[in-house]
């Protein structure tokens, strides 16, 4: 089946650009795999929209999780964190630079120096993490702050509705922390006030 896919993807020098293919869906895989620094890729398939979080942010994830699963000494270098991740050495010193200065992280000088976290694992959330990386989270370019990105905005019929659903899902990524990602997580049905059931995450302390 063919697929359109928009892809936003960052060269070394940190530019973005954006390109719009048509590709068969078993081949869109490859083709993201292909590309050293996307960012991240809407898939059109239909009606159904796939919005996927770009692959330095999910390296960004599991490096988190690594330092933050051992906190005690000595500190994370690099090297170490390549190696434990599986993860070319470059990609993980890319990462950690932008994870420090975004304030995720602590870093000391010295022979025995490297990285640790600059708060406890479950006093930063997912959020804040992908916007170490991606920036702020939006799932459509009128969900910013900032105007003028979209030229159907001035006459958008759901550019609200846009903006509840991105507030709605940066809701329930504030709540899952890098503390929840250490552990097993699982989806789990609850009632609500009305007794009819919703899908929710479980994982330690969040439900």
């Amino acid at each position: 089946m063919q697929v359109q896919a928009l892809l936003a993807t960052r060269d070394p020098d940190d530019r973005t650009h954006c390109i719009m293919v048509n590709i068969p869906c078993k081949s869109l895989a490859c083709l993201l795999r292909s590309i050293p620094y996307w960012i991240s890729a809407i898939c059109l398939m239909g009606e159904q929209i796939v919005v996927r979080l770009g692959k330095l942010t999910d390296y960004g994830l599991v490096l988190m999780t690594c330092i933050a699963r051992d906190q005690g000494p000595p500190l994370r270098t690099a090297r170490d964190l390549a190696r434990e991740s599986k993860l070319p050495l470059s990609t993980v010193s890319k990462l950690l630079k932008e994870l420090l200065q975004s304030g995720l992280l602590i870093s000391h000088r010295g022979i025995k120096g490297g990285y640790i976290l600059a708060r406890e694992p479950h006093e930063i959330s997912v959020v804040e993490m992908i916007a170490a990386i991606e920036g702020p989270m939006a799932l459509t370019e009128c969900s910013t702050e900032i105007t003028g990105l979209c030229n159907l905005e001035p006459c958008c019929p759901i550019k609200s509705n846009q903006q509840i659903i991105n507030q709605a899902v940066r809701g329930v990524l504030e709540k899952i922390t890098l503390s929840d990602l250490m552990h097993p997580m699982h989806l789990t049905n609850i009632k609500d006030a009305r007794g009819k059931l919703v899908t929710t995450i479980a994982s330690g302390g969040i439900q």
